[in-house]
């Protein structure tokens, strides 16, 4: 078996680079989905039950990319396939989504037609994700493959930037940001028409610049049979993961929890604890939630500047724990600071804390997977890791935000509180 070559930084960019434009579309969802349900009409108590479908649609899809791209052999490349077809269905959704209250529909309706257009959108986005994850474990060497997620945290993390400040922007040039009840603004309609054309403009120039192995290559640096490539199924799979995948699950699963709650309370949080308003259809909660957008951008930077430090410490493990502990610190401060602009600090901390997410745990677990095979469809069911907490998570919500005395503020501290285990459990993983 050949060792995998070492790549250009430029390389590593390449085959990443895609994943800017699909996290554009992430952050859009993620900074808006809230916002726009509850301009539509729905009730805070109810918000965290529309969150249920992205994590849904991610248990499903990805592990059935992953399953069938591994299967894959195509002109065009094994993995590139799903990444295309993923970012066009995006591009259309997008388009869709922010419309749901301008149709014409009845308050029912308007939700019904948001929530079809939402399960669309997430089917896609986690379409078009999951390659980019297997791309680095087919093509890169150990070596090189914490720098390769690295690239990919940072494209994620500049993605991310620009998805988020897109309404605050858009209104800073005139565009509207308050409509009549039950319509979403036009700055959050026209964030999500240029994010859909720069998704596509991403995922045009990864799929140009990168050339996936054929078979016969993607053999001599691989080292698992085709016998046992074809032969298990995902129960079997699931048996044979090597430790590192469920303790590494078990930090997921409080860290995602967290980021769910984030997502959807925040947008209110920051309209209680800044702007003073729990009125979804008042201009000052509209206010509020371009605020979050660009404190979600600020969450982004720092976790583009922590991403810097983390590779300086020596064990990774410390490294983890700790970015998860400053985000746990981040998130108990929200509810008690009153100032727009000194909610930058929490947000930054929450950042570190993101960093070690969106770095860490690919890193331990592709390592322990080398000599398994089914690289894909260890990858796709790890994203079950992401995705159950959230689902738990938003089904738990509203229960959760009656006890904490129904303020969205509140459930920031139980963000970090969730933050504070997952950082304990870090201390069982297993480094290979």
């Amino acid at each position: 078996m050949k060792q995998k070559p070492n790549l250009s930084f430029w390389k590593l960019w390449n085959l990443s680079f895609g994943f800017f434009g699909v996290q554009i579309a992430y952050a859009l969802q993620s900074a808006n989905i809230s916002r726009i349900f509850a301009t539509l009409g729905a009730d805070p108590h109810s918000l965290s039950y529309f969150w249920i479908l992205p994590p849904l649609m991610g248990i499903l899809v990805q592990p059935i990319v992953g399953t069938l791209s591994d299967k894959t052999w195509t002109r065009f490349g094994r993995r590139i396939p799903y990444l295309f077809v993923g970012a066009a269905a995006a591009v259309l959704v997008m388009c869709l989504l922010p419309n749901a209250g301008s149709l014409g529909l009845a308050v029912g309706a308007a939700m019904t037609f948001g929530l079809v257009a939402l399960m669309f959108l997430d089917t896609s986005i986690n379409m078009a994700m999951q390659p980019f994850k297997m791309l680095v474990g087919d093509m890169v060497n150990e070596e090189q493959k914490a720098k390769a997620y690295s690239i990919q945290s940072f494209l994620c993390n500049a993605g991310s930037i620009v998805g988020f400040i897109f309404p605050f922007f858009f209104t800073w040039i005139g565009i509207k940001n308050y409509a009549e009840k039950g319509v979403v603004p036009d700055s959050v309609i026209w964030s999500f028409y240029i994010g859909a054309a720069i998704l596509i403009l991403c995922v045009l120039y990864t799929t140009s610049k990168v050339k996936e192995w054929n078979p016969e290559e993607y053999k001599e640096y691989n080292p698992v049979s085709e016998e046992n490539e074809t032969k298990a199924d995902w129960f079997t799979l699931l048996k044979n993961a090597p430790s590192t995948f469920w303790t590494v699950g078990l930090v997921q699963f409080f860290s995602w929890a967290a980021m769910l709650y984030m997502w959807n309370y925040t947008t209110g949080a920051i309209a209680e604890t800044v702007w003073d308003t729990t009125d979804a259809s008042s201009p000052a909660f509209q206010e509020a939630g371009n605020w979050v957008g660009i404190l979600f951008a600020v969450q982004a930077v720092g976790s583009v500047l922590w991403a810097l430090v983390l590779p300086q410490f020596q064990n990774t493990k410390v490294a983890y724990s700790l970015s998860l502990v400053l985000g746990a610190i981040g998130f108990c401060m929200v509810p008690f600071i009153h100032n727009q602009y000194l909610q930058f600090l929490p947000f930054l901390l929450i950042g570190c804390g993101w960093a070690a997410m969106l770095a860490m745990p690919f890193t331990f677990v592709t390592n322990a997977l080398q000599g398994y095979g089914h690289m894909g469809a260890y990858l796709g069911l790890f994203n079950g890791t992401i995705c159950i907490p959230q689902i738990v998570a938003a089904l738990l919500g509203g229960v959760i935000l009656s006890l904490v005395g129904s303020h969205q503020s509140t459930m920031m501290i139980v963000a970090g509180v969730l933050f504070l285990i997952a950082s304990l459990c870090v201390v069982i993983i297993k480094r290979k």
